[in-house]
């Protein structure tokens, strides 16, 4: 048992220094490998759930899903390994904190803070996907964020690999986070990668108004309005929400799943290229009415100063530097190209003697 954990050595060379952080099934660790003497993060299944199966085939489950998985913005899983039978993960250790911390503090954030941000998470979890691992628990607690704005993904526990999913399997015991699961996992439907992106979804809602699409006290009572209630569009929070962002939010939280963007890397190219174009300002209509100005653009203007004509120079007067030209010349090149001309026309009266020779012209 590790108890309160600090100080212990794990498998004789991780060092457990000190704990910044817990979850619903484990606790985290800053932790020194000293083998390879660096810095890490362990996370420790729980005493309470040492002995449950189920705990412990999802601890197992989370490494092998990030095991294979190489990309800037998913947490890169070193080893895993027991301790006197405690299974635990090593982790590359992230600086700075966990995105719903921040909002905690925040309250919200700008287009132009929030968009690049959700951006890193599609681009962490569209690898997944394109890797055939769905994250099934995608939430602002499993997006750690740096002090410079880098964002890496985190906690696969409860991911599932795409071949092992039947798309007609119904599940009596719903795993993620009721605030944002999607309406197929509130119904123990199959999950699809369209259903991290409904995830993302609602994670994105959360940082430009500072609420959730859903609240309720029950679990019961969310999955209730993650199946049935519209959102309310974020307009009504943040009035001044560009109306295009606001489309491609609801779109994200459709309830059908073939309503969405169908994986993660649809809607980061989607916030992409509304990033890109929301600074282009649009064209004006065509008016062909005479309008007139304000009086402030009648207002007179400062006189333009004269112009002085271009006073002569001495360079103006100088003779042409005709040397300079004809040192410029390439004369090989030049006496090249007229022995050619002499070639092709001197050619000329020859075809014309050998036409001649074998053509007569008829008397």
């Amino acid at each position: 048992m590790l108890q309160n954990g600090e100080g212990r050595l794990l498998n004789n060379r991780y060092q457990l220094l000190e704990r910044f952080g817990t979850g619903g099934m484990a606790n985290i660790y800053r932790a020194r490998d000293v083998l390879l003497n660096r810095n890490v993060a362990i996370k420790v299944l729980r005493d309470d759930h040492e002995h449950n199966p189920d705990f412990e085939a999802q601890f197992r489950n989370e490494a092998q899903s990030v095991a294979n998985l190489s990309h800037p913005n998913i947490v890169t899983v070193y080893d895993f390994g027991f301790d006197n039978g405690q299974p635990f993960i090593v982790m590359e250790l992230v600086p700075g904190t966990d995105l719903k911390s921040l909002l905690r503090k925040r309250g919200r954030f700008t287009v132009e803070e929030g968009i690049p941000l959700i951006v890193q998470a599609c681009a962490g979890i569209g690898y997944a996907h394109r890797a055939g691992v769905i994250h099934c628990d995608v939430k602002p607690h499993n997006m750690l964020v740096t002090p410079d704005k880098r964002l890496k993904v985190t906690d696969f526990g409860i991911a599932r690999a795409l071949a092992t999913i039947n798309p007609d399997e119904r599940a009596d015991v719903v795993w993620g986070s009721p605030q944002y699961f999607s309406p197929e996992q509130a119904a123990g439907l199959a999950p699809s990668p369209a259903s991290d992106v409904y995830s993302l979804g609602v994670v994105l809602y959360e940082i430009l108004t500072g609420t959730l699409p859903f609240t309720g006290s029950t679990a019961e009572e969310l999955a209730r309005q993650h199946l049935n209630a519209d959102p309310v569009p974020p307009s009504e929070y943040v009035p001044d929400i560009p109306k295009a962002l606001e489309e491609i939010i609801l779109k994200v939280l459709a309830k059908e799943p073939s309503a969405r963007y169908r994986t993660a890397d649809q809607l980061m190219r989607v916030l992409m290229k509304f990033g890109t174009q929301r600074d282009i300002p649009t064209a004006s209509p065509l008016n062909l009415t005479p309008e007139v100005a304000p009086a402030s653009v009648w207002e007179a203007a400062p006189a333009p100063k004269p112009v002085a004509p271009p006073q002569p120079t001495q360079q103006m007067f100088e003779p042409f530097d005709w040397s300079a030209l004809l040192s410029d010349i390439d004369w090989g090149s030049v006496a090249l190209g007229l022995l050619a001309l002499v070639a092709v026309f001197g050619l000329i009266p020859f075809w014309m003697w050998v036409y001649f020779t074998y053509n007569p012209p008829v008397k």
